[in-house]
């Protein structure tokens, strides 16, 4: 039974990942939100080539993946969930709460620490917000989401059929609420409350640092209502708000070569939370500018 989900699980997850990628991108074709400031063929190769750079890198270096360390802990006993006779769905549904609310701590200390904010600042570099812009990760960045998320999975003894769950919904709903896609203001008001929503995610997408350091949430959207980092909406609007951060406005940037080197060029710059901006808004003008003569 084990080694039956080890081997089928990069197949399940690939055909979710297919699937819902497919569904997304229709999506955005039939309903778009906002107007694309570049076209698919300039950002996609490079996104969806990172996909595949990123998928190669974690079965080389982590072969059994998640699943893998929960069997292995499952064995051998480790872990709390396996130190306690907790009913199997009661187990499941810890699992899969607590390791989302690992993904979204470990969001915000991407955020908070310059040197991985340089990692993740290639996510926020995308000149454009639609389905490929939740699957741009730095390769670096990749591997330490996947050192910690083991070590999540291995002190909690997380089930290995929470893990599958989880990591689906984890793809699913980060190829979702990166979609270019319109959905009813009621319909979205509500969706809120059970899931992260394109127009709740686009905010952290915004320039601004403020708005760029809220709405950390993948999956579940009440760890930023509870945590203090929850922003409703953009101040500039979702079609009038500037996609991506103050570096790397050249279209030239969006290039998988170049997109690999972007966390050893230039500064930290303004976006990290320790460097947050003022409360008038002083500091997010210089990088405002900055960007606009990088673009002219």
């Amino acid at each position: 039974m084990a080694l039956t989900v080890l081997q089928a699980e990069p197949f399940v997850r690939l055909g979710f990942f297919m699937a819902v990628l497919a569904a997304m991108s229709v999506w955005e074709a039939l309903a778009p939100r906002r107007r694309r400031g570049l076209s698919r063929l300039k950002r996609w190769p490079a996104n969806l080539g990172m996909v595949a750079l990123n998928t190669l890198v974690v079965r080389i270096l982590f072969p059994t993946a998640a699943i893998g360390v929960a069997l292995s802990a499952e064995e051998r006993g480790w872990g709390l969930l396996n130190a306690f006779a907790v009913p199997e769905w009661i187990a499941i549904l810890i699992a899969v709460l607590v390791l989302d609310l690992a993904i979204y701590l470990q969001h915000v200390l991407f955020h908070a620490v310059p040197w991985l904010w340089r990692l993740h600042r290639m996510h926020h570099a995308d000149l454009d917000f639609d389905v490929t812009t939740g699957v741009r990760f730095h390769p670096i960045e990749i591997v330490l989401s996947m050192i910690i998320k083991l070590m999540v999975v291995a002190a909690l003894g997380a089930p290995a059929l929470a893990v599958l769950i989880f990591e689906i919904l984890l793809n699913a709903t980060s190829l979702f609420n990166h979609g270019n896609v319109r959905i009813p203001p009621p319909l979205d008001r509500f969706l809120r409350w059970l899931v992260v929503t394109p127009d709740m995610h686009r905010v952290h997408h915004s320039w601004y640092p403020n708005e760029t350091n809220s709405n950390f949430g993948f999956n579940l959207p009440w760890w930023d209502r509870l945590l203090g980092t929850y922003q409703d909406q953009p101040r500039d609007g979702h079609e009038g708000m500037t996609i991506g951060i103050n570096l790397f406005r050249d279209p030239a940037w969006e290039r998988l070569d170049r997109m690999l080197i972007q966390p050893f060029i230039g500064p930290a710059d303004s976006y990290p939370i320790n460097m947050r901006e003022t409360k008038d808004g002083s500091s997010v003008s210089g990088a405002l500018e900055k960007g606009k003569e990088e673009r002219n």
